[in-house]
């Protein structure tokens, strides 16, 4: 294992707090460079258990790296996050943090589903195929089993018709679905979505967004990156808005969107509500 700095190494940063009862996800000012360029910067957020916390944000502002960080898939330079109480991808002794193996990297990933902007199926697999893969693979499951969920979760987002079909044979709205199902098919107690809608043609948007309205009403944990304003305020428990790495304002999204507070939000808001 990697030894790492104690997080809280960012100058002038408060001594880290254990995540509180009640709490899904606990970012404490998290830190992330890729080179000499800081994306993020002393983050903090809290995500509760049954929560849609939407994220929006000019291009570069930080967002999808955060999402990122949350399963690892980027790793932090300072700081700490939190998944259900469990550190993410490190282990913490004698004040210092050692980073876990791959193995057990990837064994917390499991618990949490993320769907990207490219749905990144196997197309060379069915739609079933595609959502039975994972829990087959990793979890052993036995397949048949895996088949019944499979197609439970297909007629789920609305896609019982489609099985059989290769995603080649599918819209990118209907692959997006597909998608959906193949991460719930890993029983995750946290969703994650990285601008699900963009790589859509207009008219599909909305197919992907009922299947994310339906997850949310039945009380998946979820924290969406979009650009889809109307969805964070209808669904969303909390709108956070960052711009330059770091958030600006959060809140009630139908608060935060009709009397944003900073004039960052403001001028944000303006462009992409006119």
């Amino acid at each position: 294992m990697t030894d790492l700095t104690v997080t809280g190494d960012a100058p002038g940063a408060p001594e880290p707090s254990a995540p509180r009862t009640g709490e899904m996800v606990r970012v404490e000012n998290v830190y992330k460079s890729f080179g000499s360029t800081e994306v993020l910067k002393g983050i903090d957020m809290v995500v509760r258990p049954a929560e849609v916390c939407c994220m929006i944000g000019p291009s570069g502002s930080g967002k999808s790296t955060l999402l990122r960080c949350v399963n690892h898939l980027e790793k932090i330079n300072a700081g700490r996050i939190w998944v259900d109480g469990d550190l993410v991808g490190y282990r913490e002794r004698g004040g210092k943090l050692h980073e876990l193996r791959e193995k057990e990297v990837a064994a917390q990933r499991r618990a949490i589903g993320m769907v990207f902007q490219r749905f990144n199926l196997f197309p060379h697999l069915t739609a079933i195929e595609n959502v039975m893969e994972a829990p087959v693979r990793v979890t052993r499951l036995a397949k048949s089993t895996a088949k019944t969920e499979a197609a439970a979760l297909l007629d789920r987002v609305g896609l019982a018709d489609k099985l059989l079909n290769y995603p080649a044979q599918l819209s990118g709205g209907q692959q997006q679905r597909v998608a959906i199902a193949r991460a719930l098919a890993m029983r995750p107690k946290l969703m994650l979505f990285d601008e699900p809608t963009s790589a859509l043609d207009p008219e599909l948007v909305g197919e992907v967004l009922d299947v994310m309205k339906g997850l949310a009403k039945d009380g998946m944990t979820m924290i969406v990156v979009t650009h889809e304003i109307g969805f964070a305020r209808e669904v969303g428990d909390t709108l956070v808005f960052m711009d330059g790495g770091v958030i600006v304002e959060s809140g009630d999204p139908r608060v935060v969107l009709a009397n944003p507070q900073h004039q960052r939000t403001k001028a944000f808001l303006a462009k992409v509500l006119s």
